[in-house]
C-alpha cells in the first residue's frame, strides 16, 4: 500500500521551501525598480500556503519513505514545483500562456537551458533572477537538500536520495544519508560563491555575476544576456566559466575527496579520468578545423572550441560561438556531444560517462569472452567488479534512451518541423543541454514551437533529468501492485 498522506506531507515541505527561494528575487526587483516584486511575493505566498496546508494536514504522518513512495515523491514534486515555479512568469506578465510558462520553468528546474524568451535583457530583474534560481535549485536537486533537513521533520530520506541522485550510482560520503546530502550541498554552495566572486573580478556586475554563478554550477546555461556568454569577450570570464562548468560536470564526491586532500580517491575514479581525457582530446583536435574555418587567432579558436566542448558535454549550454556555422562535419560532431553527459553524481544531465565507459569496456571484453568462452572475464570500474545486474541496467537505459530519442524525433517531425530541428530539439531536451542544431541552434530559441510540442519537449526534459526510470516506472503495472 502506498502512503499517500506521507507523500502529501513531503510535497508540502518542498513547496514551502520553494516559496522561500522565491524571495531573493523580490530584493532585486525592488533594487532595480523593475515592478515585478508583487508577482514574486504572490507566487511565494501561494506556494507557501498550499505547501503549508499539505504539510500540516498530514503532519502526524512520520513513516519512513519506502522505494515506491520515493519515486512518486520525486516525480510528482518536480511536476508540482514546475506548476508553482511558473507563477512569477505569468503574474508578472513576462510569459502569458501556459505552454510557454511551463516550458521555461521545467527547462530551468531540469537545468536544460532551452528558452522561449526572445528578449532576455528586457525581462524584469526579479523574475530573471528567479529564472536563474530555478536552475540552481534543480542543479543538485532540491530533494537532496531537503534530505538533509527531513529528519528534523520526522521524515526518512534515503529512498528520496536514491531516486533523486543523478547517475546510475549515488556514492555516499558518510554512512548517514543526511550527512552525505549536507556535504554535497556545502560543495555546491561553496563553488557557486567562488564562481560568483571570480565573475565579479572579471568585470561582471554583481547582478550578472550571481546569476551566471547560479546557472554555471547548475550546468543550466540560462544567461542574463541575449548573446549568452558571447556577450562577454573577456578571456578571463570565459576561462572561469570553462573551469566551473568542468567542476560542475565532475562527480561531487570526487570534488569532495579533492578538497579534503584524498587525491588517491580522485585518481581512482575511472569515470573522472575518462571525462577529463575526452574533454582535452576533443578540444585540441577540433580547435584546428575551427581555426581553419573561423579565421580567428589560434588562442581564440582554441578557447571557443574548449568552451563549446565543455559546455555541451557538461550539458550547460552556454555559447560563445555558433558551432553550426563552421562546417557540416563539425556540426555533426558537436551534435553527437549532446549524447555524452558528464559524470554521474554531478549536476550534469545526459547519459553520463560511467554508462558509456561500462558499455565500451563490456563490449571490448566480449571479444575476449568469444575467444575464451570458459574464462571468467569480470568487468571492473574503479577497481571494483561490476555486477551483471548493473550491466543489464545500463544496457537497458541506453536502449530505452535511444528508443525515446527516436520516438520523440518522429513526434516532432510529424508536428511539421524539419528533421534536423526534430533531432536537435529532442536530443537537447532529453539530454538537458539547451542548444542543438537546426532551428534550435546555439543562436536560436524555442519560441516558434507550437503548444503541444513545447509540452512534449518539457516532458522529455523531466524524463532526462530524472534518469528515465524514475518516471517511467510509474507507468508500469508492477509499481501499483500491493505488496
Amino acid at each position: 500500500m502506498i502512503h499517500f498522506k506521507a507523500i502529501g506531507k513531503i510535497m508540502g515541505a518542498l513547496l514551502m521551501l520553494l516559496s522561500l527561494l522565491m524571495l531573493p528575487g523580490v530584493g532585486f526587483a525592488l533594487y532595480f525598480d523593475s515592478g515585478d516584486e508583487r508577482a514574486l511575493l504572490l507566487s511565494a505566498l501561494s506556494s507557501f500556503t498550499v505547501g503549508g496546508v499539505l504539510f500540516f494536514s498530514f503532519s502526524k504522518q512520520d513513516q519512513n519513505i519506502r522505494k515506491r513512495e520515493g519515486y512518486m515523491i520525486v516525480s510528482l514534486s518536480w511536476l508540482l514545483m514546475s506548476i508553482f515555479g511558473m507563477l512569477p512568469y505569468i503574474l508578472s506578465g513576462t510569459i502569458i500562456n501556459f505552454s510557454d510558462a511551463i516550458f521555461e520553468t521545467i527547462s530551468g528546474l531540469t537545468t536544460t537551458g532551452a528558452t522561449v524568451l526572445q528578449d532576455i535583457e528586457s525581462t524584469p530583474k526579479g523574475v530573471l533572477f528567479w529564472r536563474s534560481m530555478t536552475q540552481w535549485i534543480g542543479g543538485l536537486g532540491i530533494i537532496v537538500l531537503t534530505v538533509a533537513i527531513f529528519p528534523l521533520l520526522g521524515i526518512g530520506g534515503i529512498e528520496l536520495f536514491v531516486a533523486e541522485s543523478p547517475g546510475p550510482t549515488s556514492d555516499k560520503l558518510h554512512p548517514r544519508i543526511r550527512e552525505t546530502a549536507k556535504r554535497l550541498w556545502y560543495v555546491y554552495v561553496g563553488l557557486t560563491i567562488l564562481a560568483g566572486v571570480l565573475y565579479l573580478v572579471g568585470g561582471m556586475t554583481f547582478y550578472d555575476a550571481i546569476n551566471h554563478a547560479l546557472t554555471t554550477m547548475a550546468t543550466g546555461g540560462f544567461s542574463t544576456k541575449n548573446a549568452s556568454m558571447a556577450y562577454y569577450t573577456s578571456p578571463f570570464i570565459q576561462y572561469v566559466a570553462i573551469l566551473f562548468m568542468f567542476l560542475a560536470g565532475t562527480n561531487f564526491t570526487v570534488i569532495y575527496f579533492g578538497i579534503t586532500g584524498k587525491f588517491s580517491r580522485v585518481w581512482r575514479s575511472d569515470e573522472f579520468k575518462a571525462y577529463t581525457t575526452v574533454l582535452i582530446v576533443l578540444a585540441v583536435i577540433l580547435s584546428f578545423p575551427v581555426y581553419h574555418y573561423s579565421g580567428q587567432e589560434i588562442e581564440k579558436s582554441f578557447r571557443d572550441t574548449l568552451f563549446q566542448v565543455v559546455s555541451l558535454i557538461t550539458t550547460t549550454g552556454f555559447v560563445t560561438a555558433d558551432y553550426t556555422s563552421y562546417h557540416s562535419g563539425l556540426t555533426l560532431l558537436f551534435f553527437m556531444m549532446l549524447f555524452f553527459g558528464a559524470s554521474a553524481g554531478s549536476t550534469s544531465g545526459g547519459i553520463k560517462f560511467v554508462r558509456h565507459l561500462t558499455f565500451f569496456k563490456n563490449s571490448w571484453l566480449e571479444f575476449k569472452r568469444i575467444v575464451h568462452p570458459r574464462a571468467v572475464v569480470p568487468l571492473k570500474i574503479n577497481g571494483d567488479r561490476v555486477t551483471g545486474k548493473i550491466i543489464t541496467h545500463i544496457m537497458n537505459f541506453l536502449l530505452i534512451y535511444l528508443m525515446i530519442f527516436t520516438f520523440g524525433s518522429v513526434v516532432i517531425a510529424i508536428m511539421g518541423y524539419d528533421i534536423m530541428t526534430a533531432f536537435g530539439a529532442v536530443a537537447t531536451s532529453l539530454g538537458n543541454v539547451g542548444p542543438a542544431i537546426g532551428r534550435v541552434g546555439p543562436m536560436d530559441n524555442f519560441a516558434f514551437f507550437d503548444p503541444f510540442s513545447k509540452i512534449f519537449l518539457s516532458f522529455l526534459m523531466l524524463l532526462g533529468r530524472l534518469e528515465l526510470f524514475t518516471i517511467l516506472v510509474l507507468f508500469t503495472p508492477y509499481f501499483w501492485r500491493a505488496n
